[in-house]
């Protein structure tokens, strides 16, 4: 079983940049394909992006194409998602967890998430 912890949220202006980081635990992190969701204010939790468990092969949700980057260090277990040109519709609270790669769904428990606020 991993065990998931999201940081690296924030108020940031239209426009800016932030990297979320998740720390993972559990001797099977290698071997899981991990992703990155979301949840604004009265909407459902939503797909951000996946990573292979190889960190070969990446999927965006189209709303964070060209501007979002998921990537992951085994050796650390941790996963990233850098964020540029953010806009007010990414507020929301974001969350890591495994990923089932073709759905693209959530596997695992969620987390606490962090919190993303963008600033018009």
């Amino acid at each position: 079983q991993v065990q998931l912890a999201e940081s690296g949220g924030g108020l940031v202006q239209f426009g800016g940049s932030l990297r979320l980081s998740c720390a993972a635990s559990g001797r099977a992190f290698g071997n899981l394909d991990m992703g990155w969701f979301r949840q604004a204010p009265g909407k459902e939790r939503e797909f951000v992006a996946a990573v292979r468990w190889t960190g070969t092969f990446q999927s965006y949700a189209d709303s964070v194409k060209g501007r979002f980057i998921i990537s992951r260090d085994n050796d650390k277990k941790m996963v990233y998602l850098h964020m540029t040109n953010l806009k007010p519709d990414d507020t929301a609270v974001y969350y890591c967890n495994t990923v089932h790669y073709t759905t693209q769904k959530g596997v695992g428990s969620w987390g606490q998430g962090t919190q993303v606020t963008v600033s018009s």
